[in-house]
């Protein structure tokens, strides 16, 4: 196969070449790295890759085939990692340059997971200043005059340029759905602690998630499987039975699943592409969406999530401000003295608040199905100064329901992206019902 039928596979299609000898892991990861070498000096997507390293552990995964060695679910497919999750064998540098060239002893433990499950880590992606909203010098591959979101910057535009098939990202507010939408990829956020975080930059440890950014559902749902577990390490770490995630993911509905329609209070601030675009796809889908109004649950959880999210982020970041203040972007320091103003008292009542909102919006599910909302404002703004508005995302990380965007929407040239919801633990059913969706699409489309 040439570079560029390898680069435009999914995950789960090189999964199943490799193992089956047809693609050596050595001869995918020479197309990704060609292709890094080829467009990331405009892009900007990669904060390190060492092709050395990386095509060593490739020649071994082949090595480990070939011998007849259990192989697992990811053996010898390229993954990149944004530069706050840890890794042993490469730099960790969390978008700053105080930390450049930071190595740690151990890898995250989601990079464990991947290695045991055989995957090759390529490199670790841009991500914005410690994960915050100061933006870095990332392009969105789609159109290089527009941002690709953040704080996943890289790992979004990685995958959406075709340099690796699949890549993590972290979602604080809309760290890994937005760049998704922006970027034209699949983007996936679990239920909140479904994917252990330690090793991870924490930021807001209330809401941090690891996520996914990729190619299909498949690939979300392989990924998802690989990398969920509990891990004692992480006190926001979920411990029950690992969920059949793929498994789910790929069987079929019974019936045709229903949607529940929320545009939002910022519906009336969104772009008017995007709701011509969404209108579009409601027209599409007919009796199987309904509009629902929340608004006002929506907004006193939109207050509590920024609430929390300032506040932890003072706490996260006050140590190292004190210590590296004059080599962080001052925006930052403006971003800890606004947690430090808050009170402990409006903290408390934002978390516990969290559950009784939940329980709100879970009432949506039994006869709704899942909920159907914008994921980004509109498309990916133009410039490099802003990664966007995270408001369409911070509602559904603070409750910790899991939510994947679906690329099937455009405009002006540029993709956009909508978002799913289902409640806490039901990944699998979220996933699923994301498939039938874009069957359905796809039928609708050949007999249109």
């Amino acid at each position: 196969m040439s570079d560029v039928e390898l680069t435009a596979l999914t995950a789960s299609q090189a999964a199943g070449l490799l193992r089956d000898g047809t693609v050596s892991s050595e001869a995918l990861v020479s197309a990704c790295l060609n292709r890094i070498a080829a467009r990331d000096g405009e892009i900007h997507a990669f904060a390190h890759v060492d092709p050395e390293h990386a095509l060593a552990q490739a020649r071994r995964a082949d090595a480990e085939r070939r011998a007849g060695h259990g192989i697992g679910p990811l053996h010898g497919v390229p993954v990149a990692l944004k530069d706050i999750i840890s890794t042993a064998d490469q730099p960790t540098a969390y978008g700053a340059r105080v930390f450049a060239g930071r190595q740690t002893e151990d890898d995250a433990a989601c990079v464990s997971a991947l290695r045991s499950a055989g995957a090759i880590i390529i490199g670790k992606t841009v991500t914005t200043e410690l994960a915050t909203g100061v933006p870095a010098a990332t392009c969105n591959p789609v159109n290089t005059a527009h941002t690709p979101g953040g704080s996943s910057s890289g790992s979004a535009a990685a995958v959406a340029d075709g340099m690796v098939p699949v890549a993590l990202g972290t979602q604080t507010a809309g760290s890994v759905i937005r760049p998704a939408s922006y970027c034209g990829v699949y983007g996936y956020k679990p239920t909140f602690g479904l994917i252990p975080r330690s090793g991870v930059l924490l930021q807001s440890p209330s809401l941090d998630t690891v996520g996914v950014f990729a190619r299909s559902i498949d690939d979300l749902a392989l990924m998802g499987d690989v990398l969920q577990g509990h891990d004692a390490r992480d006190p926001g770490s979920l411990d029950l039975a690992r969920p059949a995630l793929h498994a789910t993911a790929t069987m079929d509905w019974p019936v045709r699943p229903t949607f529940a329609v929320i545009k939002t209070p910022a519906w009336g601030q969104a772009d008017p592409a995007l709701k011509d675009a969404f209108g579009e796809l409601l027209e599409l889908l007919g009796a199987y969406a309904v509009e629902l109004d929340i608004d006002t649950t929506f907004e006193r959880a939109l207050a509590a999530g920024r609430l929390i999210h300032t506040v932890e982020l003072a706490a996260s970041y006050g140590p190292l401000l004190a210590k590296y203040g004059e080599h962080l972007d001052p925006r930052i320091a403006a971003q800890v003295e606004a947690g430090r103003s808050i009170s402990a008292v409006s903290y408390i009542s934002a978390l516990e608040s969290r559950q009784q909102l939940y329980d709100t919006v879970a009432e949506l599910f039994p006869d709704h199905g899942t909920i159907l909302t914008p994921a980004a404002p509109g498309p990916a703004p133009a410039g490099l100064a802003s990664t966007g508005d995270p408001v369409f995302n911070t509602v559904w990380s603070y409750l910790g329901v899991p939510a994947v965007t679906l690329p099937v929407l455009e405009a002006n040239g540029l993709p956009i992206g909508v978002q799913l919801i289902a409640g806490r633990r039901d990944d699998g059913r979220l996933l699923r019902t994301a498939n039938s969706l874009l069957r359905q699409l796809a039928e609708d489309s050949a007999s249109a």
